[in-house]
């Protein structure tokens, strides 16, 4: 830790003790959906303390950046998160009354890989409280809430907590995992969380897990989507899941409403990120391997390995438009279609910095080509100057861990587990 504490250059400046005003809270409270409860206020009397990552590169797309500078969205978090939940609303199927049905613990979990994890010391690193009989003080609820009609409305939960007598509300994390993986792939970390007194809650995203029926589910999901755009399995049909999410548990007795925290690996990372942005109820956020300026990315010629990522769709819009190759035109018309704005009004630039002054922790790999550093330039300078704007600037920060790709690591999940500790305990 101290090895990499060396590589990072902190700024400490103290700020002078202030409460946001009422009219301040206009910007962080947004236009929110009906069915979606007000937020709670905050008062914010804290620290700079961010990351300076001396990143240097371009600043993006120059020409979309002013247009939207102009238009007040990128300005404007209450706008832009009401622009995005009408995209959210567009591409939904009927809708259904938030209901809860029981179901069974999965044996054999699917993973959409041809040859399935076994292991990870990255999730059995977490932090855990010292039990010796851990498993059996574990409450594991297997359990189905549904956010729309359709098989993919069905959103499967993991969720684990300690048995305990007391009628106490616990804060509660949200845990999303990477491509290909599912919620069971996420125990480790659940049981780690739930024994230091959270109630933590695995997620199978849209097209893994108990909503995926064979090894490809999730890579037709993507060319069909490219084919018939109605539907959005990159990132945000999840995050309507996420708000549905805060719904249900935001309606728990066991857990405290004001302090939900969500997590995520890779994919998992993009998730949380969208779903902090997208609803307030997210109280704290920590992406994990997941943000990235996808405009950067497209603009300077480092869209490789995010496109590699998920390539089937890549290449089905290559050929659908009758290029010989994957190219810059390609990748901007694919985001555009499975993931309308993700390349522009929704990018990182305007959506991390719409995030303050809830706490935002982004971790990533200094060397990850699919989450490359220098796209995070802009993103990071609006959203240090968004959080010391809002008397908050400690509840913003970025972490890159020194030669480390697009991985995840035991430091990383030491960082996100002081951050949930720090700020929802």
């Amino acid at each position: 830790m101290a090895a990499f504490a060396s590589h990072l250059h902190q700024l400490t400046p103290t700020l002078t003790p202030h409460k946001l005003s009422t009219t301040r809270h206009v910007c962080c409270l947004p236009h929110v959906p009906s069915h979606l409860p007000r937020p709670l206020p905050y008062g914010y009397i804290y620290q700079i303390q961010t990351v300076n990552l001396a990143i240097s590169g371009s600043s993006g797309s120059r020409a979309s950046t002013a247009e939207m500078e102009a238009n007040g969205v990128a300005t404007n978090p209450e706008k832009i998160r009401s622009q995005f939940l009408e995209l959210l609303r567009t591409r939904r199927s009927a809708q259904v009354p938030l209901t809860v049905e029981p179901a069974k613990p999965v044996v054999k979990p699917l993973f959409q890989d041809v040859t399935p994890p076994t292991f990870s010391e990255e999730m059995e690193s977490c932090p855990k409280a010292n039990f010796e009989n851990l498993k059996e003080l574990l409450k594991e609820e297997n359990i189905y809430i549904h956010t729309e009609a359709g098989d993919q409305g069905k959103l499967p939960l993991l969720i684990l907590s300690m048995k305990e007598n007391n009628q106490e509300k616990r804060p509660a994390v949200v845990f999303l995992h990477s491509t290909h993986k599912c919620k069971e792939w996420l125990r480790p970390l659940l049981e780690a969380y739930a024994s230091r007194g959270y109630v933590a809650i695995g997620v199978d995203s849209r097209y893994h897990g108990e909503r995926a029926s064979s090894l490809t589910t999730y890579k037709d999901a993507l060319v069909s989507s490219w084919k018939n755009g109605d539907t959005m399995p990159f990132i945000f049909d999840t995050v309507w899941d996420m708000i549905k999410l805060a719904d249900y548990l935001s309606q728990r007795d066991d857990i405290d409403p004001t302090k939900i925290g969500i997590t995520g690996e890779s994919l998992g990372g993009m998730h949380a990120w969208f779903a902090a942005f997208a609803d307030t109820r997210y109280a704290v956020a920590a992406p994990i391997i997941g943000v990235q300026g996808f405009r950067w990315a497209v603009d300077n010629d480092k869209w490789q390995a995010r496109v590699d990522s998920i390539k089937a769709v890549f290449e089905a819009a290559r050929i659908g438009l009758g290029k010989e190759e994957i190219d810059k035109e390609v990748v901007e018309k694919v985001w555009d279609r499975i993931a309308p704005g993700l390349a522009s009004q929704f990018d990182a630039p305007n959506t991390v910095p719409a995030i303050a002054p809830r706490p935002f922790l982004i971790v990533n790999g200094a060397e990850d080509p699919r989450c490359p550093l220098d796209g995070l330039e802009v993103p990071k300078t609006r959203a240090c100057k968004a959080y010391e704007e809002a008397h908050c600037a400690d509840k913003f920060k970025l972490v890159a861990q020194p030669g480390i790709g697009h991985k995840m690591t035991p430091l990383m999940v030491k960082e996100v587990s002081d951050w949930f500790d720090k700020f929802l305990k």
